[in-house]
């Protein structure tokens, strides 16, 4: 067995899972990617692949005879000797991560001399110390992924970088995890488990607080008459700030920085130390989608009654995920307004119907503008700018109103077009 094409496990098939087994199976590896959800596994096995992430479908079915997909633990444990741990770590009530789909991997793992644990899913400083204070004879390193949502296949295949925690005794492990991304020529750090726990949640936090900075930018900027699109772009030529993240909007939202950011301010809560830095990140994210909201209301008035449509539910566009979506937030508070909404989503708006409330799902976006009083561009789908603004949906709508949320329309084509434009610090 040659290190380059060492087998692989995977426990979890969620959305890190099925890119990881997909990406290593692609790279030559035999992977056998287990979850406990038979029905799952199943459609998997049938070539059904149930998450929205362009390219991964493709992936999965040129795996072939190398991707196995199971339920049974002891068939990845007797094939595999590095397991990538992929499991949700949701945020707790209190704000904690929720460990026990960890604690429950371990639980199939206790007595194993012959195995690592490699740890992708996203778990607090400190976890990788507690395991292996908890199981000394089960190998452990830490590889937390850095994988963007409508782009994750790109991402593994072509990494920024690729981090390797490990402590003493697990060196070994860890040069054998090494090798398997050696095909990808990125740079690899290698580090303890501790400070690779920390990159993961640092560099999610960075990112959080860069969004949210360049928001607060384009709130002041509304009321001294700057454009933030202009103020971004000359910011984001100095090389030390760069143009990535600076974009305003409505906020973020997906299933990985709402989680890190608090996880992280909670767990510097836990040592005594106040991340006031982040209670500010968070706050300012919040209020992005109160002031879309207020921008309906300095238009309309009262919202009671009024026919507001939401286009896009996703949390960004090339994904069908709607965890932390501000089109969630908006269609709560817009009805608690008494509007009423109705949303599309290319994607996420079907699977989404239960978490909008009263809202209606329309099935076209023109459906969603027929006699609206007033839209917010939510998810910056492509269809959305080609849409026949100044003709068909200037002709359906009752008022030509629209909110961009992630100045993603032309505002001088759009005012043209006589449409009432607002955007986010324009």
């Amino acid at each position: 067995m040659t290190s380059d094409r060492e087998p692989v496990g995977v426990i979890g098939a969620g959305w890190v899972g099925l890119v990881t087994a997909a990406c290593f199976a692609d790279l030559g590896h035999e992977v056998h990617c287990r979850d406990i959800v038979p029905e799952k596994v199943e459609s998997l096995a049938r070539g059904e692949v149930p998450i929205y992430e362009p390219g991964l479908a493709e992936l999965l079915a040129s795996g072939g005879e190398r991707l196995h997909f199971t339920t049974d633990m002891a068939e990845v444990l007797s094939s595999a000797r590095l397991l990538f741990c992929c499991v949700d770590t949701p945020p707790t009530y209190s704000g904690d991560a929720d460990l026990s789909r960890v604690e429950s991997v371990l639980a199939d793992l206790q007595g194993s001399r012959d195995h690592a644990l490699v740890m992708k899913s996203t778990v607090p400083v400190g976890t990788g110390r507690w395991i292996r204070r908890h199981t000394p004879e089960l190998g452990y390193v830490s590889n937390p992924e850095f994988l963007k949502e409508g782009t994750a296949v790109e991402d593994f295949m072509r990494p920024d970088r690729v981090v390797i925690g490990s402590d003493d005794g697990a060196a070994g492990f860890s040069d054998r995890v090494a090798a398997l991304y050696e095909p990808l020529d990125a740079p690899i750090v290698r580090t303890d488990v501790a400070s690779a726990e920390m990159i993961k949640l640092a560099s999610n936090a960075f990112l959080a607080t860069k969004i949210s900075f360049i928001n607060e930018i384009a709130n002041v900027s509304e009321e001294l008459g700057a454009d933030v699109t202009e103020v971004a772009r000359g910011m984001g030529l100095d090389e030390r700030i760069g143009p990535q993240f600076l974009r305003a909007g409505i906020g973020y939202g997906g299933s990985c920085f709402p989680k890190d950011v608090s996880a992280l301010k909670q767990l510097a809560g836990n040592s005594g130390y106040h991340f006031q830095l982040l209670t500010a990140v968070i706050e300012v994210n919040e209020l992005q989608k109160r002031r879309t909201v207020g921008k309906l209301q300095k238009h309309l008035g009262s919202l009671v009654g009024k026919e507001i449509a939401l286009l896009g539910v996703a949390f960004k566009p090339d994904t069908d995920d709607v965890r932390e979506a501000t089109s969630l937030v908006l269609a709560a508070r817009l009805q608690s307004e008494g509007a009423n909404v109705r949303v599309y989503d290319p994607v996420a708006a079907e699977r989404s119907r239960e978490l909008l409330g009263g809202a209606t799902v329309a099935g076209s976006a023109l459906e969603a503008l027929d006699r609206a009083d007033g839209a917010v561009l939510v998810t910056e789908w492509p269809e959305f700018r080609d849409l026949d603004w100044a003709g068909e949906v200037r002709q359906r709508m009752a008022n030509p109103l629209i909110v961009d949320g992630r100045n993603f329309l032309d505002a001088s084509i759009m005012r043209d077009a006589g449409f009432t434009y607002e955007g986010v610090g324009r």
